[in-house]
């Protein structure tokens, strides 16, 4: 399947979090976006250096002014199980706008067309490195990322197209 891109609309596809009292709870990406602006954020892995220590933390620290600019959710999606996202999300005590997802099986990641074998490396089937920019399910933004670079899928980059 060829990855999702401008003009496309976000597939739906359920995905296990953890709300604000603890308790998993299972939501639909439509339920999420529909009629809303959105970020919509991929990485390869939970507690991987770059994920960890510059992609996630970019869309936390720049939240308020993706907000301010009239983004009205940023939803973070990976590979992990529910709860290794819930330990995950709770190493960044100051975010309160980035919702950590579980894709666990990668069905949704497949939806999008962005899965990556990193078999090789002892991970398995993951995600591309992306971030989406969504009106009302329509992508207006697709910056995904090639191999393990950096370089386009960042907050600073959503900011640029707001």
């Amino acid at each position: 399947m060829a990855p999702i891109g401008v003009g496309s609309t976000l597939p739906d596809g359920q995905l296990a979090w953890f709300d604000e009292n603890d308790q998993m709870q299972q939501v639909s990406i439509h339920s999420l976006a529909a009629g809303k602006k959105v970020i919509l954020f991929g990485v390869p892995g939970a507690f991987t250096p770059t994920c960890s220590n510059q992609h996630v933390p970019g869309f936390i620290t720049q939240a308020e002014e993706l907000k301010a600019k009239g983004v009205d959710e940023i939803l973070l999606v990976s590979v992990n199980d529910p709860f290794v996202m819930k330990a995950w999300a709770k190493t960044y005590p100051d975010n309160k706008h980035v919702k950590f997802l579980a894709d666990g099986a990668a069905a949704y990641t497949k939806a999008l067309g962005l899965e990556l074998d990193l078999t090789e490396k002892g991970l398995g089937l993951r995600s591309r490195r992306f971030a989406l920019l969504a009106d009302d399910l329509k992508v207006t933004v697709a910056n995904v990322e090639e191999g393990g670079q950096f370089t386009i899928s960042g907050a600073e980059e959503i900011l640029k197209a707001l």
